[in-house]
């Protein structure tokens, strides 16, 4: 069974990166962010990434403990990256909404954790996987993160052309002001 979730948070993380890659070399063509919003893009957005994440608290679960990570450092390093990069992303969730952040048109944010880095929710998403992989100290769960900090490094270089297509000399003079990761 576990050999299943191991496939299947590869397989999800593969086809994520894929799709960020094509969209990438293929901007007219991109897959992320979505040319258009439906009431299908949230399965298609939402489905793999909580499918990744469920698969990594499993085989987090399965493994727990299985490498020798001193507890002070799962404890006090892997926790509170989990709890940090939960407040961070779930408060710029909570401004922007669930259908802008799954790629739907809105507003250019500027402000809340956006004026310290231009992708804190992926930022916080990747102290959460790590933070994870740390407290679990399950090598499955390592592999597996690690392929989802890929896609979440990669995610920013497809939204990009589409944020400066969206929002033109404002995001052009933010991103000059603004690193983007930290």
């Amino acid at each position: 069974m576990q050999g299943f979730f191991i496939i299947l948070g590869l397989g999800v993380a593969a086809m994520t990166l894929a799709a960020i890659l094509w969209s990438i070399v293929f901007p007219d063509r991109r897959i992320w962010p979505p040319k258009r919003y439906t009431t299908l893009t949230p399965f298609l957005v939402w489905a793999p990434t909580f499918t990744l994440f469920a698969v990594l608290i499993l085989l987090g679960i399965w493994g727990w403990t299985d490498l020798a990570i001193p507890s002070w450092l799962r404890f006090g390093v892997g926790l509170p990256l989990i709890l940090i990069g939960n407040v961070v992303v779930w408060m710029e969730v909570s401004y922007f909404g669930v259908p802008q952040t799954g790629g739907a048109k809105g507003n250019l944010r500027t402000e809340g954790m956006y004026r310290y880095s231009r992708n804190p929710q992926y930022m916080a998403d990747i102290g959460i996987v790590c933070g994870w992989m740390i407290l679990s100290a399950a090598p499955w769960a390592m592999v597996v993160g690690l392929a989802g900090i890929v896609v979440l490094i990669a995610a920013p270089f497809s939204e990009e052309p589409w944020l400066k297509d969206q929002y033109g000399t404002a995001f052009e003079d933010y991103s000059t002001r603004v690193r983007r990761f930290l």
